[in-house]
């Protein structure tokens, strides 16, 4: 009777295991489906911008460690880059 017993708790604490490995496997997932392309994050920040009406500005995509006096707009392959705003000078004055 006794080894019965065991043999269910063995059982219970192996399914147990499972469930938490499926799971964890599952949340992992969802993070590699996180990974956005540095064009797609690059044309959701240009929508953005032209939909408050700025012009005259570049989107850079720069390696995560570079230092940059530039205002950093997004991140993306996971961390690696980052995408770097430039506003730049108005050519409406050059016309003048």
């Amino acid at each position: 009777m006794e080894e019965s017993f065991l043999v269910k708790g063995m059982i219970k604490g192996l399914v147990r295991g499972l469930a938490i490995s499926l799971l964890l496997g599952l949340s992992s997932t969802s993070a590699w489906a996180e990974i956005t392309s540095c064009e797609a994050i690059k044309d959701k920040v240009a929508a953005k911008l032209e939909g408050k009406g700025v012009n005259n500005y570049t989107l850079q995509v720069v390696s995560k460690d570079t230092e940059t006096k530039y205002r950093v707009v997004g991140s993306c392959e996971g961390g690696k880059k980052k995408i770097i705003y430039k506003k730049e000078k108005s050519s409406d004055k050059a016309e003048e």
